[in-house]
C-alpha cells in the first residue's frame, strides 16, 4: 500500500478560491475584510509570516494592515496598539505576532483582543466557546487540520482519532473540536503525550493519527497501524549537509517508511502549514460576515 498523498497546498488554494467569492459578498454589503496584524520587532521567522499573511488577503481581496513595533516596545505601547485595532471598524480581525519579546506577558496581550476580533482563536472565551462547541473562531492549525481531513475524504465522524501532542496551540484545542457531536466532527479522540509509558500502544489504534509533539520522525512505521490516515504537524529543522542551508524540514513521523502503510499521509512541507494562514483568513471573512449580517452571530 503506498498512501494517498494529501496536498496542503491545494486544499488551501481551493478554500482561498471559496473565500475571494466571501470576500466579494461581503463588499457588496460595504464591508471590507479587514486585518490588522502588529509585529513586535524584527523576527525572521516572524517577518516571514507576516508577509504570507498580508500575501493571503491582498490574493482574496481583503485589507490588511501591519503595524511594526520596536523590540524594546513597552508591554503598554502593545496594548495600546492593540486597543486602537479593537475600536477601529475597519478591522474584523487581529493578530498579534507570536513571540513576543520576554518583556511583554503574553497571555495579558491576548486577554487585551476583542473575542470578536482574535482570530487565532487563542482568547479565554474563545477557548471556553470551542470546548463548548459554540461558535467562535478556531485556532488556525488544528482547524487546517479538520479541513484536511474533511476534504480529503477522512470524515472523522466516528472514528478513533489519537492527537500526540498536548499544547495549547494543536492538541488541545484539536482534541476539543473533533470530540464535539458536530459536522466534520463527533470522533472518538485520545490525546497522548511524551509522558505516555507506551505511546505505541495507543498510535496502534488510531484509525487517525494526528502528530504534534515538535520531535523529528518521533512517529516510526512500527507504531502505526496499517490503513491509518497520519496527519503531521511538525516542522523540525534537522543537519543536512546536502542542502545549501545546511538543514532540512521534517515532521514528526518518518514519511518515507509510513507512507507504505498508511492510507493517507501529509508531507513536510506541503501538508498541514499553508493551512495555517489560510485559516486565519477565513476567521476573518467568517467575522466580516457576521458584521455584514451574512452569518449567523451566536
Amino acid at each position: 500500500m503506498t498512501a494517498l498523498i494529501i496536498d496542503g497546498n491545494k486544499v488551501a488554494a481551493d478554500i482561498r478560491q471559496e473565500l475571494k467569492g466571501r470576500v466579494a459578498r461581503c463588499k457588496e454589503k460595504g464591508i471590507t475584510p479587514g486585518l490588522g496584524v502588529v509585529l513586535v520587532g524584527e523576527d525572521p521567522a516572524s517577518i516571514s509570516y507576516v508577509t504570507a499573511k498580508a500575501n493571503g488577503c491582498a490574493e482574496i481581496g481583503m485589507f490588511e494592515e501591519t503595524i511594526r513595533l520596536p523590540a524594546n516596545a513597552p508591554e503598554s505601547l502593545v496594548l495600546e496598539t492593540v486597543d486602537k485595532l479593537n475600536r477601529d471598524p475597519r478591522f474584523n480581525g487581529i493578530l498579534v505576532q507570536l513571540p513576543l519579546p520576554k518583556s511583554i506577558d503574553v497571555d495579558k496581550v491576548i486577554g487585551f483582543i476583542s473575542p470578536e476580533k482574535d482570530v487565532d482563536g487563542f482568547h479565554p472565551i474563545n477557548v471556553g466557546k470551542l470546548v463548548r462547541g459554540e461558535p467562535c473562531p478556531k485556532p488556525c492549525t488544528p482547524a487546517g487540520v479538520q479541513q484536511l481531513l474533511i476534504r480529503s475524504g477522512n470524515d472523522p465522524s466516528g472514528k478513533h482519532v489519537v492527537i500526540c501532542g498536548r499544547s495549547n496551540i494543536v492538541g488541545k484545542p484539536l482534541m476539543a473540536m473533533l470530540v464535539q457531536k458536530q459536522k466534520g466532527a463527533n470522533a472518538v479522540v485520545t490525546v497522548v503525550h511524551t509522558g505516555a509509558r507506551d505511546m505505541a500502544y495507543y498510535t496502534r489504534q488510531a484509525d487517525i493519527l494526528v502528530a504534534a509533539m515538535g520531535a523529528p520522525k518521533a512517529i516510526t512505521a512500527d507504531m502505526v497501524r496499517e490503513g491509518a490516515c497520519v496527519i503531521d504537524v511538525g516542522v523540525n529543522r534537522i543537519p543536512d549537509a546536502t542542502k545549501p542551508k545546511g538543514f532540512r524540514l521534517c515532521g514528526d513521523v518518518d514519511f518515507d517508511a509510513i507512507k507504505e502503510k498508511a492510507s493517507a499521509i501529509t508531507p513536510v512541507p506541503g501538508g498541514v502549514g499553508p493551512m495555517t494562514v489560510t485559516m486565519l483568513l477565513m476567521n476573518t471573512v467568517e467575522s466580516a460576515e457576521r458584521k455584514a449580517g451574512l452569518a449567523p452571530t451566536k
